[in-house]
């Protein structure tokens, strides 16, 4: 498998991600949901939606390419889960890999930098929501010392998932 590399997608990379967004969580979690909540859902990953969050520089998001193939992509934000979060805190809001790069090494390389940039950006806090069923995503949160917080209703169209809120204290 060819080496993937990382770039920091902007407002012109709002089609890509789009795609890979709808692709990576059709391919993790799609068979959970009626057709009309994965759509409903999916609805979410449009491409004026990314161009306008790639635009706010609240917003960070770092794309891996195989390639010239999307594979791979993070994004940081303000905190928008529902959890009394400090000034200095950062959400991370999607962490996807295509099934075809788990295991090596993809997954790691970028929450190495998630948690850089959360540093850089000066937060002390990186939030995140996981289903609670996804227990190798809970396993892999947990080696990087992400910590149960709470609980959430996640909501694909009119389906509640149960989401853990998980929180990682950076060192100052």
């Amino acid at each position: 498998m060819a080496a993937i590399s990382w770039r920091m997608a902007g407002p012109d990379d709002a089609p890509i991600l789009a795609d890979l967004g709808r692709d990576t969580f059709i391919e993790t979690f799609g068979h959970l949901y009626t057709p009309e909540n994965l759509a409903a859902f999916l609805a979410n990953h449009s491409e004026e939606k990314w161009r306008r969050e790639l635009a706010d520089p609240g917003f960070a998001v770092r794309l891996g390419e195989s390639e010239g193939r999307p594979a791979a992509y993070a994004k940081l934000a303000p905190p928008s889960l529902p959890v009394e979060a400090g000034p200095a805190s950062i959400e991370l809001r999607q962490f996807y890999v295509l099934r075809p790069w788990h295991g090596a090494g993809v997954a790691a390389e970028l929450m190495d930098w998630v948690l850089d940039e959360a540093r850089t950006r000066g937060a002390g806090d990186v939030y995140l929501s996981v289903f609670i069923d996804n227990q190798r995503a809970r396993r892999f949160y947990e080696r990087y010392g992400f910590d149960y917080v709470g609980t959430y209703a996640f909501m694909v169209g009119t389906h509640a998932d149960e989401d853990l809120i998980m929180r990682k204290r950076l060192a100052s």
